[in-house]
């Protein structure tokens, strides 16, 4: 509503603006003077943009006007009359063209030179109509565009036309009509890999004006094989990135770190923007509970999104790049868009694969006959010949179906898509199901597609179904565990056709423990976002971008009344966890070209909320398996509840961003970043973290005495300044926490009725700010003969300064820690390299071969305590103790352990 009425009022006052502009009246009275200059001073004098190129005037023709109190509208009319220029009005602009030419010094002569209409088309090497090509006719300016088909009309001025053609991804063209009224023209793939346009925070640029570490992957580039996640699609592929995954289960979870671990307790986890909408690196579903096997880790939140929707994953890596993200970006920045429809004919996509893995290598373990060999008690000999490895494990299936149809117009475009994929583990009963639905669309409205409105929709189910493994199982061990640890004599069912009981402490039939264990994980999860883009004037747009992640994911676990030491009596436990992550941004773009300077900027504000909540409890001596109904469909069926829990957190972020770019005649760039982030999890003394970036470019290869050289494409310099931070830290931490409880309590009053004491759980901590991260970069970036040898080589030093730790906390203080700053450095330095070559590029075939690598220095310095360990070992016959320490000196999380020497000749190490 509010849009329809304010609309209409802006072009009213822009029509009462215009008007009264061209009735003003004005003076201009020169002698001996040339057009252009005559024009500049009329422009000066009225306050009208007009606009034109000075090729079109005769550089040595003088002229005489005068003109008192005379409206600018019959001043213009006039003008163009007596000199033969055709004008026309663009949002209260004059913009010129010349109609004749003029050969001498005077007045008098002059050439008519007949219009003529130019059709043709414009072809792709592949032979397909390239549509949006812009189509100029040379030294007049006047211009069209290329239609869907590829085909264009335009009306030639000169007398020797030329006409040039220009579109991002082609090399540029220029073909002159001569006689010819019809044109066949084809344009050439870009070879020089500068002209590549790159995603970016906010915006888009060229690589050309790149000032940051900046690599960008598209369809072609990404991983190739059964991959389920986003993250999967970049692993190997770019330098410096590390993606690892922290289960080997089927929809497990992935560690992504971008130059190293940037925080000793805060995570490492980079900041992932889809369309436009940064993710909370929060988890949407729930780990897994310890119900007799140690708990896991939830799963992968990005495993919602259709890898096959994805159209480029953007990595940030330097501060220059990820510091418009701020508070966010310590650990990079990975942006992810998703596919568009595209102009040309509709596509229909159908996208189908079937795939199948197993374990590469097996554990080398005793065969049965080995064991008989080996054993001196034969009552350890069962008889059987089992291979458990093989039992347990399977050769699994992969199989993926999506369709999508996608279509562009001269106003808007399209991308629909549907899919489904389902991955078996490699250990029997694992699965990861997905269901997923996309819809993007945009259209542009008004006069000269002034408005323009978009929508990204993704919705997803996803299901999990896993097996007893964890990371820190206890002395019961897990599936993994017992599989290497099984008897090969003992077979795997009885006499009976039951699972064969192996009747010892901690020993267990891997079969019947994957028999007896149900573990279901469900999660609903929705992206959305509107984006509104509103052309002010030429140069300048508002933005509008209305972002929301909602997730809910349930997680049913079972462990049926069984034989074992593991909850004999059954147990069930439910968990469910609701998120959602609301974004509200305002942000302004300008772009202005003024003769060889270029300029862009960017401010805006942005507002984002993450709710969090979940609750569980837990039920005991539940039904056997296969008597009744299920405990996650009805829970009151049999058992006793046990224990219920729950959680509610809400956390909010203000920021305030602005950016510019500047280059000079595509060779000097400058980019200075600043943002500003308020947010709820730190103090109130230091809401607000500040976080700058500087970056200078230079392309050496357009300076003049390099033009000339054959096997130079491109050189270009980098160097860039800069700080972010980091807020992945717990809610409420620097807040005071208490709680109720009798053991603290007093009797008290007339009754002597016993009242709760009150335990602070926390000390507050109202000075506590962000981690910050500095970072310095230098790179360079190549392309040399045509694309035969192309890279980019880079050296960053990387410090992490107030790291945010729970230490020890002063005497008399009301609880044995506290969360603080301290004044330690994280540092990670090293050098990255990517090379490739364009080893055969032609028509229908092509064949490149890309190679990147990298190096890491990390190492603590300054750290204020002696040292602070991590990473207990866990399993059966494990003591449990932390063997990774944070200290002075050494790389976070190095080994801590004994060091081996040998065997004395006692037998005794």
């Amino acid at each position: 509503m509010k849009l329809s009425i304010a609309l209409p009022l802006l072009f009213a006052a822009n029509m009462h603006v215009g008007a009264m502009t061209y009735a003003q009246k004005v003076s201009l009275s020169m002698k001996n003077a040339k057009l252009s200059t005559v024009l500049k001073d009329l422009q000066k004098k009225s306050g009208v943009n007009i606009f034109f190129n000075e090729s079109i005037f005769s550089e040595d023709r003088l002229v005489n006007v005068n003109y008192r109190n005379v409206p600018f509208n019959d001043v213009l009319e006039d003008i163009c009359k007596r000199y033969k220029i055709d004008y026309k009005r663009v949002d209260n602009n004059i913009v010129l063209n010349r109609t004749a030419v003029a050969l001498s010094k005077t007045e008098d002569i002059r050439m008519n030179i007949q219009k003529r209409q130019i059709t043709g088309i414009v072809k792709s090497v592949d032979g397909k109509g390239l549509a949006a090509v812009t189509v100029t006719e040379k030294g007049m300016g006047n211009k069209t565009s290329t239609q869907a088909d590829g085909s264009f009309r335009i009306e030639v001025q000169s007398q020797n036309p030329v006409l040039q053609f220009t579109i991002v991804g082609y090399q540029a063209k220029d073909v002159a009509v001569n006689n010819n009224n019809v044109l066949t023209v084809q344009l050439d793939t870009v070879i020089n890999a500068m002209d590549e346009v790159v995603v970016v925070g906010y915006g888009k640029q060229t690589k050309q004006d790149l000032t940051g570490s900046v690599n960008q992957l598209d369809e072609k580039s990404f991983r190739q094989g059964a991959v389920i996640s986003a993250d999967n699609l970049i692993q190997g592929k770019v330098p410096g990135v590390r993606v690892v995954g922290n289960s080997g289960e089927p929809g497990g979870g992935v560690d992504v770190t971008i130059r190293g671990v940037g925080s000793i307790r805060s995570g490492s986890t980079p900041l992932f923007v889809v369309d436009g909408v940064p993710l909370s690196n929060e988890n949407v579903s729930p780990g897994g509970q310890d119900i007799g096997f140690g708990s896991s880790r939830p799963k992968n939140p990005l495993n919602f999104l259709n890898t096959s929707d994805i159209e480029s994953i953007t990595v940030l890596k330097d501060a220059s790049a990820a510091a418009i993200y701020g508070a966010r970006g310590s650990n990079g920045v990975v942006i992810i868009t998703t596919k568009k429809g595209k102009k040309g004919e509709a596509n229909l996509t159908a996208d189908s694969y079937l795939g199948f893995s197993s374990v590469a290598h097996k554990v080398d373990v005793m065969s049965a006959e080995q064991y008989r060999s080996a054993i001196k008690d034969k009552a350890f000999d069962h008889g059987s010949n089992t291979d458990w490895q093989d039992v347990v494990y399977r050769t699994a299936k992969t199989r993926n179906n999506s369709l999508s149809f996608s279509k562009a117009s001269s106003t808007g475009n399209y991308y629909v898509s549907a899919a489904q994929m389902d991955q078996q583990g490699i250990v029997q009963n694992s699965d990861f199901r997905r269901t997923s639905a996309r819809v993007n669309a945009s259209e542009s409205f008004l006069d000269d597609k002034r408005l323009t409105v978009g929508f990204n929709l993704t919705a997803s189910e996803t299901k999990d179904i896993g097996v007893p493994t964890s990371d820190n199982t206890g002395a019961f061990g897990q599936l993994i565990t017992h599989t290497l640890m099984a008897n090969p004599t003992r077979s795997v069912f009885d006499d009976k056709g039951n699972f064969t009981n192996f009747n010892m402490n901690a020993h267990y039939n891997p079969m019947y423990l994957l028999d007896i264990y149900r573990d279901n994980t469900r999660t609903l999860r929705a992206l959305g976002n509107l984006d509104i883009s509103f052309r002010i004037i030429d140069g300048l747009v508002y933005k509008f971008n209305l972002g929301i992640d909602r997730a809910m994911g349930e997680r049913n676990t079972t462990i049926f009344p069984n034989i074992t030491d593991l909850n004999p009596r059954g147990r069930f436990m439910k968990y469910n966890q609701n998120s959602k992550n609301t974004l509200l941004e305002h942000y302004l773009n300008y772009s202005k070209l003024i003769d060889k300077h270029k300029i862009e900027a960017l401010a805006g504000f942005s507002y984002q909320k993450f709710d969090n909540g979940g609750n569980g409890y837990t039920i005991d001596g539940i039904a056997n398996k296969g008597e009744g109904v299920l405990p996650e469909n009805n829970p009151g069926y049999a058992g006793r509840p046990t224990t219920a829990t729950g959680f509610s957190q809400v956390n909010e972020l203000q920021s305030y961003f602005t950016r510019v770019n500047y280059s000079y005649d595509n060779r000097y760039l400058l980019t200075a970043s600043l943002r500003a982030d308020g947010s709820t999890r730190f103090g109130k003394n230091n809401k607000y973290g500040y976080f700058p970036s500087f970056a200078l470019g230079w392309n050496i290869a357009k300076e003049n005495f390099l033009k000339e050289t054959n096997w130079l494409n491109d050189l270009k310099f980098r160097a860039s300044w800069g700080n972010t931070g980091n807020q992945e830290v717990q809610n409420k931490i620097t807040k005071a926490s208490y709680s109720l409880a009798a053991g603290n309590g007093y009797y008290m009053n007339d009754d002597l009725a016993l009242v709760n004491g009150v335990s602070v759980n926390r000390t507050p901590n109202p000075n506590l700010k962000w981690e910050v991260v500095t970072q310095t970069n230098f790179g360079v970036d190549f392309d040399l003969w045509k694309g035969k040898l192309y890279g980019t080589l880079e050296y960053y030093n990387k410090t992490t300064t107030d790291a945010i730790l729970n230490i020890p906390s002063q005497v008399l203080s009301p609880t044995a820690d506290i969360w603080v700053n301290i004044d330690g450095k994280l540092v990670n330095k090293g050098f990255e390299f990517l090379l490739g070559s364009k080893l055969i590029n032609k028509e229908g075939f092509s064949w490149t071969v890309d190679v990147n690598g990298a190096t890491l220095q990390n190492k603590i310095q300054d750290l204020p305590v002696s040292e602070i360990l991590s990473g207990a070992i866990a399993g059966p016959g494990q003591s449990g103790v932390n063997v990774n320490i944070y200290k002075s000196g050494y790389a976070a999380g190095s080994f801590y352990l004994w060091d081996y020497e040998g065997v004395d000749d006692k037998g005794n190490y």
